[in-house]
């Protein structure tokens, strides 16, 4: 499963950069988004439905993603992929291991709560210097949404049944409402930035629905703030990433941040 969510971080972080290099960024997390529910409404029907116990977590993931696509639009717009995602990422895991204590009951061991602490302080350790004030408001509140709709679709895709058809399902919904949205903002500036993009928003979207499916199939077999840390060890891949392609520095305070990240990943195998 460790091994398994690991690669949804690297997947997560790909997609992120590839946001991150265009030329425009919100429509190019809408060709994202369309792109994950083209291949979510090509693969869907040929999968088990799932449950209808799951169906108003699915609306309602839907609905807190509308956020998270505008406020991820705005944390790249105004910052740098290595310091806006840190914050995105790195605040969820905290907040979802408080909202699992009192919502879903799951209390972490002594030995998963120093991992998740010592994951999510390296993390944010990543994030540093000074940066236009605009990129940190969009990353902090990214971060509450992140950890929103962790929650809503750990609960979604436990009462699903079918993790994998929930998280298709929820694609296909998402990339109607986000390209229907941005229809009505930029009218025919959407279709004529997916037909010039069009391998880049299927290459990021396989990405993004690969990364999330694994990602709630480990939320069906493991305590919920577990698996949002570890997921959110792209901060590693993401920064590597901007070191080799887009040339931002590589300080020794995010080497000590790996550390720190890669300490808590030990601490969870032990």
């Amino acid at each position: 499963m460790t091994l398994a969510v690991l690669a949804a971080a690297l997947l997560h972080a790909t997609w992120n950069a590839l946001v991150k290099a265009s030329e425009d960024k919100g429509l190019d997390t809408v060709a994202v988004a369309a792109g994950a529910g083209l291949i979510a409404l090509f693969v869907a029907p040929f999968l088990p439905a799932p449950a209808p116990a799951s169906w108003s977590w699915l609306a309602g993931s839907t609905l807190v993603h509308i956020l998270y696509f505008l406020f991820l639009a705005g944390a790249y717009r105004w910052g740098d992929l290595s310091y806006s995602y840190p914050i995105m990422r790195g605040g969820g895991p905290l907040i979802v291991t408080i909202a699992g204590i009192f919502l879903l009951r799951e209390i972490p061991s002594l030995k998963e709560g120093a991992a998740i602490v010592l994951i999510s302080a390296g993390i944010l350790a990543f994030a540093h210097g000074s940066h236009d004030r605009r990129a940190t408001w969009f990353a902090v509140g990214n971060a509450m949404v992140i950890a929103a709709y962790t929650i809503i679709d750990a609960q979604g895709a436990r009462a699903s049944g079918a993790p994998v058809s929930y998280t298709l399902w929820f694609f296909a919904a998402n990339g109607v409402v986000i390209t229907g949205l941005a229809l009505m903002q930029h009218g025919a500036k959407v279709p004529g930035y997916f037909r010039r993009f069009w391998l880049r928003s299927l290459a990021g979207g396989a990405c993004a629905l690969s990364a999330y499916a694994i990602a709630l199939w480990a939320m069906t077999q493991a305590p919920v703030a577990l698996v949002a840390a570890l997921r959110e060890t792209s901060v590693i891949f993401a920064a590597l990433i901007a070191f080799l392609i887009f040339k931002e520095r590589m300080t020794g305070q995010r080497i000590v941040a790996t550390c720190t990240v890669l300490a808590g990943l030990v601490a969870l195998r032990l």
